[in-house]
């Protein structure tokens, strides 16, 4: 598995990493202590050296899972975790630095550890990038020993933008993927040029992008991708990268022309790591085979240049009109 430079933190992080949003259970089923150890396991074995959670994925169990796990390892993973969805509204004015420990403390205590290695702020309101004072209760959090490195997790551009005139924000976490291109214009080029980390979420648009669903395909109800298409639930962004069901089916097939057929998701993590100022995927996995899965990304040689226009001539006759100027 080969490494990148994790922006200016000064650890070297994987080029797979793996997101668990979905550990230890499938989107919406109760959670399976046994597969989440199965599949740290798994990630471990295929020499992944860091994770991606957040406090209130399994309603904190995803943490509380992966600082045992940790436990038993000579050298743990990296752990990236995100705070501030456990507010009852986004509302800037309710990021109160007493808040935001009290949530570093609970992080810490289930991830059984005296500092994290890095917090995210987890899509906060976009009017909270005005806020100096935020970014400076994270460098106290910081100088106090409880996180070693911070960052954010965003939804819009702009945000991204706004987070890197901080000069405590090393990472930027971003939806980016063949459905998404826009972080190409200006997050990338940027964060590539003040050094700060860029950590890709989202990166098989929900499951799109493994070219394995069609019209007939249903998911659970309990799945964000049956309860939140239009944003019900959170950003809509989220789901599907935001692109309608049938435009996405109908791109996937267009894509399909373009590589090997049935070996798309392997292609487009390939896709994602063809450019430098990325340092890590976190594709998600509910159970091992899904990391088994991720990892023939990494087994691929660089995409060709015809490979590289056919996916942004796609995405701009067929996706650009519905997620560009959105986010």
């Amino acid at each position: 598995m080969k490494t990148r430079p994790f922006g200016q933190t000064g650890f070297q992080i994987t080029e797979i990493a793996l997101g668990t949003w979905q550990l230890g259970s499938r989107w919406g089923d109760p959670f399976d202590e046994k597969m989440a150890f199965d599949t740290l396991k798994t990630a471990q074995a295929c020499g992944i050296n860091a994770l991606d959670t957040a406090d209130v994925y399994q309603g904190g169990l995803s943490e509380s899972t992966i600082g045992k796990h940790n436990q038993t390892l000579k050298k743990p993973f990296f752990v990236i975790t995100k705070i501030g969805r456990y507010l009852p509204k986004q509302d800037t004015t309710l990021y109160t630095k007493e808040r935001l420990e009290t949530y570093i403390d609970d992080s810490r205590k289930r991830l059984q550890v005296d500092a994290l290695d890095m917090v995210l702020l987890h899509c906060p309101p976009t009017d909270l990038y005005d806020h100096p004072e935020i970014f400076g209760y994270m460098d106290d959090f910081k100088r106090l020993g409880k996180i070693k490195h911070y960052g954010v997790s965003i939804e819009k551009i702009e945000e991204g933008i706004k987070a890197m005139n901080y000069p405590g924000v090393e990472a930027i976490e971003v939806i980016f993927n063949m459905f998404r291109l826009k972080p190409l214009e200006t997050l990338l080029p940027l964060a590539k040029q003040k050094g700060v980390g860029i950590i890709v979420r989202v990166p098989l648009a929900s499951g799109l992008l493994t070219g394995k669903y069609s019209n007939k395909t249903t998911f659970g109800p309990n799945d964000h991708r049956t309860f939140n298409r239009q944003g019900e639930a959170f950003d809509k962004g989220e789901t599907f990268s935001g692109v309608p069901y049938e435009v996405g089916l109908k791109a996937v097939e267009e894509l399909k022309k373009v590589f090997p057929e049935g070996q798309l998701a392997p292609y487009a993590l390939r896709w994602i790591l063809m450019f430098e100022g990325v340092s890590t995927i976190i594709p998600g996995a509910s159970r091992p085979e899904q990391i088994l899965e991720n990892m023939k990304a990494a087994e691929l040689p660089p995409l060709s240049k015809k490979m590289m226009k056919d996916v942004k001539r796609i995405y701009d006759t067929t996706i650009k009109p519905h997620v560009h100027h959105l986010w």
